[in-house]
Parts: C-alpha cells; sequence; structure tokens
C-alpha cells in the first residue's frame, strides 16, 4: 500500500467479499444476552496511529467487547508491575479450550497464558489489587484511547454472565487455592463480568488499541508501556489471542490478533495501524467467522503483516 487512502476501498471490497459468505457461524449460546445476535451483521475499522479512522458496515454499532477486553487489562496491570507479572500466569498457548481447568492442575495453579478464562482472571485480579477497582481502570482507559467518554458496561451482559458463571467461579476458586488470587473471588467475578460486558464498537476498539501499534504511547503522547513491553503484548496476542486456533489465525491473517465471544477481533499492524472487526456468527473456537475471513482478505490485499 502506498497510501493510507486505500483503506477505504479495501474496506469496501472487504465488506463486499464477507456479504457474500453462504455461512458466518453462530452466535455465543451460552451467554443468553449474546444468543439472539444475528450472524450476518458484520462492522470493521482501521486505525491510524495518528487517530485517523475508517469503517464499513455497522463500524460504529457497539457490541460486546468480552475478551477483547482482556488485552487492555494486560497492558494496563503490565504497566504497573511489569516482569513480576510473569509469576503468576505463563506465556504459552494452552491447546485447550480458553475455559478449561485441565492444565491448572499440574501446573500448579499457574495459568498457562493471560488470555484463557483462568489467565485473565490472574491479570484481573492483580490490577485490582493495585487499583481497587480494574473495571473502572479498564473503563476510563477504554474511554480516553477511544475519545468515547459514553462508553459503559453493559449491566444485563454482566449479570447473564454471572448467572451462567459457575466455571469461572471455579477457575478463581482453584487457582485462590494455590495462592494465586488475592481477592475474594465474589469481588473478583463481579470485577471480571463487568470488564467482559463492555459495548464498545470496531472504531471505538481500533482506537483503543492503537497503543501496541504506537509501540507502547497513549494517543495523547504519554508512553503506558515500554517498546519491549508493547513487543510483549504483541507477541503474546500472537500465540494465544484467539484460544486454540491461534496457530490457524498466525497462519491466515499473520497478525497479532485478540478475540471475544461477542464476535470481535482486534488486530495490531505495529508501526501501521490497528484493526477492529465485529461477525457475532462464531465457530466451534469462539472466533468471529467472518471477523477472521475480513482480517484475512485484509492483510491478503494490503500486504501489511508481521511477516
Amino acid at each position: 500500500m502506498t497510501s493510507s487512502m486505500t483503506f477505504q476501498p479495501v474496506l469496501e471490497r472487504i465488506a463486499e467479499d464477507i456479504g457474500r459468505m453462504p455461512d458466518r457461524g453462530r452466535p455465543a449460546g451460552y451467554i443468553p444476552a449474546l444468543a439472539a445476535c444475528d450472524p450476518a451483521r458484520f462492522g470493521m475499522a482501521v486505525a491510524e496511529p495518528d487517530g485517523t479512522v475508517y469503517g464499513v458496515g455497522e463500524w460504529r454499532t457497539p457490541f460486546s467487547a468480552q475478551s477483547v477486553t482482556k488485552v487492555f487489562t494486560l497492558a494496563l496491570d503490565l504497566a504497573r508491575e511489569g516482569d513480576a507479572l510473569w509469576e503468576h500466569v505463563g506465556r504459552e498457548p494452552s491447546g485447550n479450550p480458553f475455559n478449561s481447568l485441565v492444565q491448572l492442575e499440574y501446573e500448579g495453579g499457574i495459568p498457562r497464558n493471560p488470555f484463557i478464562n483462568a489467565g485473565a482472571l490472574v491479570v484481573t485480579d492483580r490490577l485490582h489489587t493495585r487499583t481497587g477497582d480494574a473495571a473502572a481502570e479498564l473503563l476510563t482507559f477504554l474511554r480516553t484511547e477511544s475519545g468515547n467518554p459514553g462508553l459503559a458496561f453493559d449491566l444485563d451482559v454482566a449479570a447473564s454472565e454471572d448467572a451462567h458463571g459457575d466455571r469461572n467461579a471455579a477457575l478463581a476458586h482453584f487457582m485462590a487455592s494455590y495462592g494465586n488470587i488475592a481477592s475474594p473471588v465474589p469481588v473478583l467475578l463481579d470485577q471480571y463480568f463487568r470488564q467482559c460486558s463492555v459495548a464498545a464498537s470496531c472504531a471505538d476498539l481500533a482506537l483503543a488499541t492503537g497503543f501496541l501499534a504506537r509501540h507502547g504511547v497513549r494517543a495523547d503522547g504519554s508512553r503506558l508501556l515500554s517498546r519491549s513491553q508493547a513487543k510483549q503484548v504483541n507477541a503474546v496476542m500472537l500465540t494465544c489471542g484467539t484460544y486454540d486456533a491461534a496457530g490457524d489465525f498466525a497462519y491466515r491473517v499473520g497478525l497479532p490478533g485478540k478475540s471475544g465471544v461477542g464476535g470481535g477481533i482486534i488486530a495490531v499492524v505495529p508501526g501501521r495501524c490497528t484493526l477492529c472487526v465485529w461477525g457475532p456468527g462464531l465457530d466451534e473456537r469462539g472466533n468471529s467467522v467472518s471477523g477472521v475471513a475480513a482480517l484475512d482478505r485484509f492483510t491478503t490485499l494490503t500486504g501489511l503483516s508481521v511477516f
């Protein structure tokens, strides 16, 4: 690509291609508040490091960010405690479903990475102990970086997840038994479910992810992460960001990315742009079918990837 102005026609071409897809997966049925989403809905945004943003489809429609938010809590905690975080959570792909209990037992209560549910609970717990309100810290960050002060938690979604949150409670209690959770488990679960319930649009999330394209620098020019820490977050996104399909995502898309069961995926082209795509229909591993296809098309059409 020779000019950023070519992003818009690329996005329009991708939207046309996605519109012809016969099967776009199924919404997350195990969270009742998400189960009614139409898999045919689609939006995509690209944000440049200077805050210029392009979009197509429902790119300004808020949706449930879900596990996409795990990137931001990871960055916020890493900025506070640095490498000490990695004593409590690993950096390796899990190879198991995102809510699996199996590895925790034989790895002594240390989750494999920060993006499976167990790892995200640890990160939220550590951020909460440092700030007193991890969910509020996250929301403030997202509002500031996106430039959208109207971002909010969807308390109906949070309540829906809480009512069906036995597996997450089990993970938290199990890690607490190993001394890897400091907060009372009910407090941690409330923080975690609110974190996942943030409603944001593709434009909001593409802009909020910009610090990773700017090598750790926030929208106002202040530094959140060192250049090395931003590299670390991008690396963990590439290897662990799409549940147990990260290898296939790296093969097809070639970018650091993080998905959520609300149908969103964020992705980073370091130094060049950040993306967010939304399509609520998921594949069997919990990733947006149209979202992965759209990002695949984007890197193919533009030649932008980390490889």
